[in-house]
Protein backbone atom coordinates (compact mmCIF):
# COMPACT_ATOMS: atom_id res chain seq x y z
CA UNK A 1 0.00 0.00 0.00
CA UNK A 2 1.26 3.47 -0.64
CA UNK A 3 2.53 5.60 2.39
CA UNK A 4 0.18 8.11 1.12
CA UNK A 5 -3.30 5.88 1.71
CA UNK A 6 -1.50 4.58 5.16
CA UNK A 7 -1.15 8.09 6.15
CA UNK A 8 -4.68 8.47 5.92
CA UNK A 9 -5.23 5.72 7.72
CA UNK A 10 -3.68 7.66 10.95
CA UNK A 11 -6.09 8.64 13.46
CA UNK A 12 -4.47 11.85 13.73
CA UNK A 13 -6.02 12.28 17.82
CA UNK A 14 -3.47 9.22 18.68
CA UNK A 15 -0.55 10.60 16.70
CA UNK A 16 2.60 10.67 18.60
CA UNK A 17 4.06 13.85 19.31
CA UNK A 18 7.84 13.29 19.05
CA UNK A 19 9.72 9.76 17.40
CA UNK A 20 13.17 9.20 17.73
CA UNK A 21 14.90 6.94 15.43
CA UNK A 22 18.04 5.07 16.12
CA UNK A 23 19.10 4.31 12.10
CA UNK A 24 21.26 1.29 12.47
CA UNK A 25 22.74 -1.11 9.02
CA UNK A 26 24.37 1.60 6.86
CA UNK A 27 27.58 -0.83 7.45
CA UNK A 28 25.71 -3.97 7.50
CA UNK A 29 23.59 -2.11 4.09
CA UNK A 30 27.25 -1.93 2.82
CA UNK A 31 28.54 -5.42 3.46
CA UNK A 32 25.01 -7.28 1.69
CA UNK A 33 26.11 -5.24 -1.11
CA UNK A 34 29.75 -5.88 -1.44
CA UNK A 35 30.60 -2.11 -1.58
CA UNK A 36 32.59 0.13 1.13
CA UNK A 37 30.63 1.26 3.88
CA UNK A 38 30.83 5.37 2.75
CA UNK A 39 28.50 4.04 0.21
CA UNK A 40 26.08 2.36 3.14
CA UNK A 41 26.23 5.70 5.50
CA UNK A 42 25.17 7.44 1.96
CA UNK A 43 22.32 5.67 1.67
CA UNK A 44 21.27 6.63 4.82
CA UNK A 45 21.39 10.42 4.26
CA UNK A 46 18.86 9.30 1.26
CA UNK A 47 16.80 7.48 4.12
CA UNK A 48 17.12 10.00 5.89
CA UNK A 49 15.80 12.61 3.85
CA UNK A 50 12.57 10.65 2.89
CA UNK A 51 11.46 10.28 6.43
CA UNK A 52 11.96 13.73 7.09
CA UNK A 53 9.68 14.47 4.07
CA UNK A 54 7.19 11.46 5.66
CA UNK A 55 7.21 13.08 9.19
CA UNK A 56 6.63 16.21 7.65
CA UNK A 57 3.32 15.14 5.21
CA UNK A 58 2.59 13.34 8.84
CA UNK A 59 2.85 16.13 10.48
CA UNK A 60 4.42 15.05 13.16
CA UNK A 61 5.55 17.35 15.88
CA UNK A 62 9.06 16.16 16.66
CA UNK A 63 11.37 13.66 15.06
CA UNK A 64 14.96 13.02 16.72
CA UNK A 65 17.41 11.05 14.40
CA UNK A 66 20.81 9.56 15.84
CA UNK A 67 23.11 10.55 13.41
CA UNK A 68 26.61 10.44 15.71
CA UNK A 69 27.43 8.56 18.80
CA UNK A 70 30.06 9.56 21.38
CA UNK A 71 31.29 5.60 21.33
CA UNK A 72 31.22 6.37 17.28
CA UNK A 73 34.69 8.33 17.83
CA UNK A 74 35.78 4.02 18.78
CA UNK A 75 35.79 3.92 14.74
CA UNK A 76 38.71 4.66 12.14
CA UNK A 77 39.96 7.99 11.68
CA UNK A 78 38.66 7.71 8.09
CA UNK A 79 35.48 6.46 8.96
CA UNK A 80 34.96 9.24 11.42
CA UNK A 81 36.12 12.23 9.23
CA UNK A 82 33.67 11.14 6.07
CA UNK A 83 31.04 10.67 9.16
CA UNK A 84 31.55 14.09 10.17
CA UNK A 85 31.78 16.04 7.07
CA UNK A 86 28.82 13.92 5.26
CA UNK A 87 26.81 15.56 8.30
CA UNK A 88 27.61 18.88 7.84
CA UNK A 89 27.85 18.81 4.32
CA UNK A 90 24.11 17.24 4.20
CA UNK A 91 22.51 20.20 6.58
CA UNK A 92 24.29 22.85 4.18
CA UNK A 93 22.80 20.86 1.36
CA UNK A 94 19.51 20.53 2.78
CA UNK A 95 19.03 23.50 5.17
CA UNK A 96 17.00 25.62 2.54
CA UNK A 97 14.61 22.79 1.43
CA UNK A 98 14.12 22.12 4.96
CA UNK A 99 13.19 25.75 5.87
CA UNK A 100 11.41 25.60 2.17
CA UNK A 101 9.10 22.85 4.48
CA UNK A 102 8.57 25.00 7.66
CA UNK A 103 10.81 22.61 9.16
CA UNK A 104 12.78 23.66 12.59
CA UNK A 105 16.43 21.92 12.62
CA UNK A 106 18.42 22.07 15.58
CA UNK A 107 21.31 19.46 16.35
CA UNK A 108 21.55 17.88 20.07
CA UNK A 109 24.50 16.55 21.82
CA UNK A 110 27.81 17.93 23.43
CA UNK A 111 30.58 20.00 22.02
CA UNK A 112 33.09 18.60 23.02
CA UNK A 113 35.65 16.60 21.09
CA UNK A 114 33.97 18.54 17.77
CA UNK A 115 36.22 21.78 16.59
CA UNK A 116 34.92 25.18 17.64
CA UNK A 117 34.62 25.71 13.87
CA UNK A 118 31.90 23.07 13.13
CA UNK A 119 29.71 23.96 16.34
CA UNK A 120 29.99 27.48 15.24
CA UNK A 121 29.38 26.14 11.47
CA UNK A 122 26.50 24.00 12.50
CA UNK A 123 24.74 26.59 14.56
CA UNK A 124 24.87 29.08 11.80
CA UNK A 125 22.92 27.03 9.85
CA UNK A 126 20.55 25.79 11.71
CA UNK A 127 19.86 29.01 13.09
CA UNK A 128 18.16 29.96 9.51
CA UNK A 129 15.06 27.97 10.71
CA UNK A 130 14.29 28.33 14.20
CA UNK A 131 11.20 30.88 13.03
CA UNK A 132 9.94 27.94 11.12
CA UNK A 133 6.82 26.21 13.40
CA UNK A 134 6.22 23.31 11.04
CA UNK A 135 8.11 19.57 12.14
CA UNK A 136 10.97 20.41 14.62
CA UNK A 137 14.01 17.76 13.73
CA UNK A 138 16.61 17.20 16.02
CA UNK A 139 20.14 15.69 14.75
CA UNK A 140 21.37 13.51 17.66
CA UNK A 141 24.94 14.51 16.37
CA UNK A 142 28.38 13.83 19.05
CA UNK A 143 25.63 12.65 21.39
CA UNK A 144 25.85 10.17 24.53
CA UNK A 145 23.25 9.79 27.24
CA UNK A 146 25.39 9.11 29.98
CA UNK A 147 26.99 12.20 28.94
CA UNK A 148 24.40 14.30 28.29
CA UNK A 149 23.14 13.26 32.39
CA UNK A 150 27.01 14.60 33.44
CA UNK A 151 26.91 17.59 31.56
CA UNK A 152 23.52 18.61 33.00
CA UNK A 153 24.55 17.90 36.72
CA UNK A 154 27.65 19.80 36.38
CA UNK A 155 26.14 22.93 34.95
CA UNK A 156 23.40 22.47 37.83
CA UNK A 157 26.61 22.69 40.32
CA UNK A 158 27.69 25.53 38.33
CA UNK A 159 24.51 27.38 38.99
CA UNK A 160 24.24 26.73 42.50
CA UNK A 161 25.60 29.51 44.21
CA UNK A 162 28.41 28.95 46.63
CA UNK A 163 27.04 28.11 50.50
CA UNK A 164 23.14 27.39 49.03
CA UNK A 165 24.33 23.74 48.25
CA UNK A 166 22.21 22.09 51.25
CA UNK A 167 19.33 24.77 50.53
CA UNK A 168 19.14 23.45 47.04
CA UNK A 169 16.94 20.34 45.84
CA UNK A 170 17.40 18.67 42.50
CA UNK A 171 14.29 17.29 41.27
CA UNK A 172 12.88 16.04 37.42
CA UNK A 173 11.60 19.48 36.79
CA UNK A 174 15.20 20.91 37.30
CA UNK A 175 16.89 18.34 35.61
CA UNK A 176 14.76 18.87 32.32
CA UNK A 177 16.02 22.55 31.90
CA UNK A 178 19.42 21.11 31.97
CA UNK A 179 19.02 18.77 28.84
CA UNK A 180 19.73 18.86 25.14
CA UNK A 181 16.25 18.21 25.00
CA UNK A 182 14.93 21.06 26.99
CA UNK A 183 11.26 21.90 26.47
CA UNK A 184 10.73 19.45 23.91
CA UNK A 185 8.30 16.46 24.91
CA UNK A 186 9.72 13.48 25.85
CA UNK A 187 9.78 10.73 22.58
CA UNK A 188 6.71 8.74 22.32
CA UNK A 189 8.33 6.22 20.57
CA UNK A 190 11.53 4.80 19.43
CA UNK A 191 12.20 3.36 16.56
CA UNK A 192 15.65 1.06 15.54
CA UNK A 193 15.93 -0.29 12.88
CA UNK A 194 18.61 -3.19 11.45
CA UNK A 195 17.36 -5.75 14.38
CA UNK A 196 19.04 -4.69 17.31
CA UNK A 197 17.26 -4.64 20.17
CA UNK A 198 18.41 -1.83 22.53
CA UNK A 199 18.91 1.82 23.25
CA UNK A 200 22.62 2.02 22.76
CA UNK A 201 22.95 5.34 24.76
CA UNK A 202 20.15 7.20 23.52
CA UNK A 203 17.57 9.60 24.97
CA UNK A 204 18.00 7.24 28.22
CA UNK A 205 16.34 9.60 30.74
CA UNK A 206 13.92 10.88 28.09
CA UNK A 207 12.89 7.55 27.20
CA UNK A 208 11.21 6.31 30.70
CA UNK A 209 7.92 5.67 29.04
CA UNK A 210 8.67 5.65 25.07
CA UNK A 211 7.06 2.48 23.30
CA UNK A 212 9.58 0.46 21.56
CA UNK A 213 9.49 -0.35 17.82
CA UNK A 214 12.08 -3.15 16.41
CA UNK A 215 12.22 -3.75 12.56
CA UNK A 216 14.49 -5.75 11.08
CA UNK A 217 15.10 -3.09 7.96
CA UNK A 218 18.64 -1.89 7.29
CA UNK A 219 18.58 1.98 7.26
CA UNK A 220 19.00 2.62 4.05
CA UNK A 221 15.92 0.39 2.91
CA UNK A 222 13.67 2.22 5.51
CA UNK A 223 10.81 2.94 3.71
CA UNK A 224 8.27 5.55 3.80
CA UNK A 225 5.47 3.16 4.42
CA UNK A 226 7.46 0.96 7.26
CA UNK A 227 7.82 4.54 8.97
CA UNK A 228 3.92 5.12 9.13
CA UNK A 229 3.11 1.52 9.51
CA UNK A 230 5.48 1.90 13.04
CA UNK A 231 2.83 4.73 14.17
CA UNK A 232 -0.12 2.69 12.70
CA UNK A 233 1.57 0.35 15.44
CA UNK A 234 2.05 2.32 18.33
CA UNK A 235 -1.85 3.98 18.02
CA UNK A 236 -2.42 0.51 18.40
CA UNK A 237 -0.99 0.09 21.78
CA UNK A 238 -2.21 0.76 25.34
CA UNK A 239 -0.12 3.38 27.59
CA UNK A 240 -0.47 2.96 30.62
CA UNK A 241 2.59 4.90 32.39
CA UNK A 242 3.01 2.66 35.51
CA UNK A 243 -0.60 2.38 36.40
CA UNK A 244 -3.53 -0.16 35.38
Amino acid sequence: MNYKDLIAKLDKSQMPRHIAIIMDGNGRWAKLHKTKRVFGHKKGVEAVRRIVETAVEAKLEYLTIYAFSTENWTRSKAEVNYLLKLIMDSLINEINELIKNNVNIRFLGSEKDLSEQYNKKVLQNCKKSWNNTGLHLNVAMNYGGRRELLEAFNKILQDIKPGEMADQKIDENMLKNYLYTANMPDPDMIIRTSGEKRLSNFLIWQSAYSELWFTKTLWPDFSREEFIQAILDFQKRKRRFGAR
